[in-house]
């Protein structure tokens, strides 16, 4: 009788950070950093990563006279993660890739339960009905004081429906996502993105060969 080969599954990073941390930057460095491992991942996005589901990227992100309803927009933002799961991310992940994902559930905590203040039993029942069991492996958060972070995010261009919101709003999206590393320091890499580049990729390349090298992922 043959063995059956067992693949093993797929080790799910994220990045997370408020607006101007330099996520386009550093994903792509993380890629890199990833590839020197001899790991080549599925780079993706959130909300997005799907034909479907970037069309609700569009009418999550783009300003409109009508104001999105709270509810409404947690609902979109899980909407578009159930597909993204269902055809990107849950497949590639069985299949034993390692999948890189610019966002995911903790965003929606912070965005939607610190920045709106939405209940986040709420949220916690969505995100177990959306995704099961499934978490990130680790989570990198780029992290800046808002202020300075909407400064930059300024530079890029017209502002976004979120882009438009006050520092208030982005002051408690920080909080939640320091809240949620502090309740769970193991899952999370902090990285100090006001810093310059090389120092913020030096922070990042470290996270990660610590992350690698500790034998706690599916390589």
């Amino acid at each position: 009788m043959s063995e059956q080969t067992v693949t093993k599954r797929g080790c799910f990073i994220t990045v997370e950070g408020t607006e101007g941390v330099g996520k386009t930057t550093n994903i792509a460095w993380i890629r890199q950093c990833l590839l020197a491992h001899g790991i080549e991942p599925l780079q993706t996005r959130e909300p997005g990563g799907t034909e479907l589901a970037e069309q609700i990227r569009a009418l999550l992100l783009s300003p409109r006279d009508e104001k999105m309803a709270e509810l409404t927009e947690l609902l979109l933002v899980f909407a578009a993660r159930a597909q993204h799961l269902a055809q990107k991310i849950n497949p590639a992940l069985t299949a034993g890739q390692w999948v890189l994902c610019d966002r995911f559930t903790d965003a929606t905590y912070a965005y939607q339960g610190g920045g709106r203040n939405l209940d986040k039993q709420t949220i916690s029942t969505l995100e177990n009905l959306v995704q099961g069991e499934l978490r990130p492996d680790l989570i990198l958060i780029l992290d800046i004081e808002p202020e300075l972070g909407l400064q930059r995010a300024r530079l890029r261009g017209e502002p976004d429906r979120f882009e438009q919101e006050t520092l208030a709003f982005f002051n408690r999206v920080r909080a939640a996502y320091l809240d949620r590393a502090r309740q769970n320091p193991s899952r999370y890499l902090i990285v100090d993105a006001s810093q310059p580049l090389d120092q913020v990729q030096q922070q990042i390349k470290l996270g990660l060969d610590n992350f690698i090298s500790a034998g706690d992922t599916a390589i």
